[in-house]
């Protein structure tokens, strides 16, 4: 509703300004020049977020001091603290990184942005870069129409930085053709009254054109041709800096609690920052003379002093809050809880995530895990077990024979409560992941889909299980019931097996270790039908008993062949190289018989022979 009123209110307020005055028209096109450039910057930079950014971020953020740093120089590096915030969200919705090493990027990231102010005042003011802008275009343009991933996205920067100084140049010179005509000066209000005033309007500033930077580009342009005065200037700032927080707002919207908690990080340290600047801004305009003066920083640049005057109150707000970060987690996760529906959602599929391929990789595999462990606990649930019996070192079939009788869980409902849902939005989630083939995280997400659909088929193959098992476990056929309570066990034992693999060896060596558990399950399989057929064959079961225990058998087998190819996947958290190195290594299944022969004939030789006499 508000962006039906707001746009429509905008473009006529434009339209009557371009009616009244050629050079507001100059100062329009050079925002709106200088804001394209700022996208194509970010699309530039986007363009190398395959992996490498994401990787560079889980690298450090170990400690909020490394977050705070990281933020602070790739926002310097990228002038964009909205694309490393978009970027954080998304990390931080994937659950790859802790809410506390999120708050410390956002926070470095805003000191980061305090660098535009001084390439801008610094630089742009102060030479002709109106020149330079030509043949940054010019490159820019020729780059973007190559095919190479590299090379077109080195396009979009430079064209982005050709963009941006010809934005500067348009507002400089609009500002300066405006002063002949009108002096907005003239409009200046002193003291606090003023101060409040152009606060508000550089936080709407900022909120209209969704950027901090062009709103300071305006700013600076505007001070250099001397259309609104130093103190009315600084308050515009300070608004600015408030009003950015509006992109971290927005790009929460679709993401989960963690999402929401960081964009409320964001909007608290905004506010807390601009709340000290307004109060003590007097206070810091004589720190300003004072470090301008050590400085060598002419009296009247007040352009420069601005660029100081930012750097500095936000320096203030990273002093005052880093050490805040702690008791704002708590306070956060206090307020914005997650939900918890009786259907179970995505935690980690969001619309941040799908823009950038590392992310969105690495969130179907938390989510993928999500599903692993609804799937496992159905499976044990459905055996008769409990989870931390499963997960214990007690004796399952001890366990299983104690137990008096099976209670029946509803798989259909389990199924469509648990399962069902997050499978659909996993599915659909990569169906919306637009990546090259060639990229390496197409063939993560083509893993992942194939371990979600053997866990799928591990729950269908439990509810045909189920029938004989509760029928026969709870009989009064002993000869049965032990039968059953050994197919049970082993495979609650297999997954026993695959969480210890998860929990101690998660690395590439996961799939060596789950080649050895495909092993150990083939022998413990067919173990158990040659013991099936010695029943049958002393008549302590029926032929049509033993059919059912060799079609359960089956099923069994099939459960625990199911959760370890997924496993495979899911398991293996290593560099992508070794992983993918590993799982050459692995087995297949005709390997996997050769093997298993081999033992046997190694076995058999090893026995000593019998000899009739």
């Amino acid at each position: 509703m508000l962006k039906k009123i707001l746009l429509p209110t905008i473009c006529l307020i434009l339209a009557y300004g371009f009616w009244l005055s050629e050079d507001f028209k100059e100062i329009s096109a050079g925002v709106a020049i200088f804001m394209f450039g700022m996208l194509s910057l970010e699309q530039g930079f986007r363009t190398f977020t395959g992996g490498v950014l994401e990787r560079l971020i889980n690298r450090s953020t170990s400690s909020p001091w490394k977050s705070l740093l990281f933020g602070m120089v790739t926002t310097s590096i990228m002038q964009s603290s909205s694309l490393i915030s978009v970027i954080t969200i998304s990390f931080l919705s994937a659950g790859l990184l802790t809410l506390m090493a999120g708050i410390g990027i956002i926070f470095g990231a805003n000191l980061g942005t305090t660098t535009g102010a001084w390439l801008i005042a610094g630089l742009g003011l102060k030479i002709n870069i109106a020149a330079y802008a030509m043949p940054m275009l010019v490159f820019g343009v020729l780059l973007i129409l190559q095919k190479a991933k590299n090379l077109n996205g080195l396009g979009y920067i430079l064209a982005g930085l050709g963009f941006l100084f010809l934005g500067i140049h348009y507002m400089k010179e609009g500002f300066d053709a405006f002063r002949d005509t009108i002096n907005l000066s003239q409009f200046a209000v002193a003291g606090y009254p003023g101060l409040f005033l152009f606060m508000l309007l550089g936080a709407f500033a900022t909120v209209v054109m969704q950027s901090s930077h062009a709103t300071l580009v305006l700013i600076i342009t505007a001070l250099a041709a001397q259309q609104i005065t130093y103190e009315n200037g600084l308050a515009l700032a300070i608004g600015a800096n408030v009003g950015t927080t509006i992109t971290a707002i927005l790009g929460s919207i679709s993401a989960n609690a963690q999402g929401r908690r960081l964009a409320g990080a964001h909007l608290i340290f905004n506010l807390v920052t601009g709340l000290i600047a307004i109060l003590l801004v007097y206070q810091l305009m004589y720190a300003v003379d004072q470090i301008s003066q050590f400085s060598g920083i002419r009296e009247d640049d007040y352009t420069l002093k601005l660029a100081v005057f930012h750097t500095l109150f936000n320096l203030i707000g990273v002093v005052v809050m880093a050490p805040l970060i702690g008791p704002l987690v708590h306070l956060l996760e206090r307020v914005i809880k997650e939900k918890r529906p009786e259907i179970d959602q995505p935690k980690y599929l969001t619309d941040s995530a799908v823009e950038f391929p590392e992310t969105a990789a690495k969130a179907v595999l938390q989510e993928s895990l999500h599903l692993y462990d609804n799937a496992q606990g159905i499976i044990i649930h459905a055996l008769g077990f409990k989870r931390p019996e499963v997960l214990s070192t007690l004796d399952l079939l001890e366990v299983a024979e104690a137990q008096k009788k099976l209670t029946k869980l509803d798989i259909d409902a389990a199924y469509e409560r648990s399962i069902k849902g997050l499978y659909s939005e996993i599915i659909a989630f990569i169906s919306r992941a637009d990546f090259s083939w060639q990229m390496e995280q197409s063939a993560d997400l083509h893993h992942l889909r194939e371990a979600n659909q053997h866990l799928v088929e591990a729950i269908k193959d439990v509810k045909h299980l189920q029938k004989n098992l509760l029928r026969y476990v709870n009989s009064g056929d002993r000869e049965l019931r032990h039968a059953y309570d050994q197919l049970r066990s082993q495979l609650a034992v297999i997954i026993r097996q695959l969480e210890d693999i998860r929990l101690v060896d998660q690395s590439e060596t996961a799939i060596l270790s789950l080649d050895a558990l495909r092993l150990m399950l083939k022998e413990i399989h067919e173990g158990f039908n040659t013991s099936l057929i010695d029943r049958i064959r002393q008549r302590r079961i029926s032929p049509q008993q033993g059919s059912s225990l060799m079609n359960d058998s089956h099923y069994t087998h099939s459960i625990a062949k199911n959760l370890i190819r997924a496993a495979q996947t899911l398991f293996a958290s290593g560099p992508r190289e070794l992983t993918q190195a590993a799982r050459t290594i692995s087995l297949d299944d005709n390997e996997l018989q050769a093997v298993s022969e081999k033992e046997q004939v190694e076995e058999t030789t090893q026995k000593p022979q019998l000899t009739l006499e």
